[in-house]
């Protein structure tokens, strides 16, 4: 069988997808060209990949080579990390975790253009939270429902015991975004020997940070019902489909996904500010958990 020997695990928005394309370069590293299959979390998957399908992506891999895969929803699920067990109890795990309030702008900015969120203004959806938590005000047409509430996606040590449970501590490495950021090569060689392979001249690339965000949500929410036939735009889908051809069809989602985007505004830094206030005792907490002083390295001391 064809399966990998390690995860990138997540967050999302903390560099994986930058990692995946190092990695990618390494003579002695498989990785699918495809990022993200989610294999392990079929939960939001309108149509998950099959075991045949999933184990197709690694065969081009040559003898000898370590095979990965970048998922970074695996972290954020509460069952992946159990399925992973199952397959491979002896896979190598790699997470990345990010300053709290930076994070959820970033992910809120991302979930801005992927439709799973409307609410543009930052503060208004992060207290939506509780509402959403109980299943009301999650937009009709949001692709990943699931993804909300925003507090979901913070909860790191509970997320991290969940493969710690079912893998040794010498299984799972636990990044800083911060520190991938300040220093790239420092971060990657400390992978490549996590992995057990040699260190390689790499060409590093920076995470990718969002820089625009959605003019209308509306219009996207319209037009991705459209594509995705629902509601009352789904009942115009055959129409379309009928004047127009596949081709064509993704040329005006793309352009219509270029004409939203908007450069993104500063954050109010007095709601950062807040939101770091807020999760002060969970980086407190998360910093005994690791070893590390997340308290000093996020400017939290000044809080």
């Amino acid at each position: 069988m064809a399966l990998p020997d390690f995860f990138i695990a997540g967050h999302q928005k903390c560099g994986t997808t930058a990692l995946h394309e190092m990695l990618r370069q390494h003579p002695q590293v498989f990785m699918p060209e495809r990022k993200e299959p989610s294999y392990y979390v079929p939960e939001i998957m309108r149509k998950p990949p099959t075991r045949e399908e999933y184990e197709a992506l690694f065969e081009p891999a040559t003898r000898g080579q370590r095979l990965g895969e970048a998922t970074p929803t695996y972290l954020w699920s509460h069952t992946a990390a159990g399925r992973i067990a199952q397959d491979r109890p002896d896979a190598k795990i790699i997470t990345i975790l990010r300053e709290p309030a930076d994070f959820l702008r970033s992910l809120h900015l991302q979930f801005l253009r992927m439709g799973v969120e409307t609410e543009k203004d930052f503060r208004k959806a992060i207290e939506l939270d509780p509402e959403r938590a109980a299943g009301q005000k999650i937009p009709s047409n949001s692709p990943r429902p699931e993804f909300l509430p925003y507090a979901e996606h913070l909860r790191y040590i509970e997320q991290l015991e969940r493969y710690r449970a079912l893998f040794s501590p010498e299984q799972i490495l636990v990044l800083i975004y911060e520190d991938y950021r300040a220093d790239n090569d420092a971060t990657l060689r400390r992978i490549l020997d996590f992995l057990g392979v040699d260190q390689a001249e790499l060409s590093t690339l920076r995470s990718n940070t969002t820089q625009s965000s959605v003019r209308s949500p509306r219009v996207q929410e319209l037009t991705r019902s459209l594509y995705m036939g629902k509601g009352l735009a789904g009942k115009l889908k055959p129409a379309v489909k009928a004047v127009t051809s596949p081709a064509m069809r993704k040329r005006l989602l793309k352009a219509q996904a270029h004409a939203q985007r908007q450069e993104t505004q500063a954050p109010d830094e007095r709601y950062m500010a807040s939101l770091r206030r807020k999760y002060k005792d969970d980086a407190a907490a998360l910093s005994d958990y690791l070893g590390r002083d997340l308290i000093q390295l996020w400017g939290y001391s000044e809080l």
